[in-house]
């Protein structure tokens, strides 16, 4: 694996109310990822792009919502989602400092 391979793999990181519970409680933290990496390339993305230490990967295929445009009936792009849980002592200041 390249490094220009592991700097595409992360995306944009997923703000909501369920991540930030998920940042603030359990040291998890949650991106969107391109939909062919797996788990170790994800692994490795984040160690090399924030340099922390990764305890565990999960992720989540998530189906593109069906909308309508116009008339017709279309489709959102499908996307993967990964939640990256840190080793104790390790943190993601993905806003700066609070």
């Amino acid at each position: 694996m390249s490094e220009e391979r592991l700097a595409k793999i992360l995306l944009a990181p997923v703000i909501s109310e369920k991540s930030s519970n998920l940042a603030d409680h359990s040291n998890q933290f949650v991106f969107k990822v391109v939909k062919d990496a797996d788990k170790c390339e994800i692994k490795k993305a984040v160690e090399l792009m924030f340099k922390v230490e990764v305890d565990a990967v999960q992720t989540s295929n998530v189906k593109g919502k069906t909308k309508r445009f116009g008339g017709r009936l279309g489709q959102r792009v499908n996307w993967k989602k990964a939640y990256i849980t840190l080793k104790p002592g390790n943190d993601i200041e993905l806003f700066g400092p609070q």
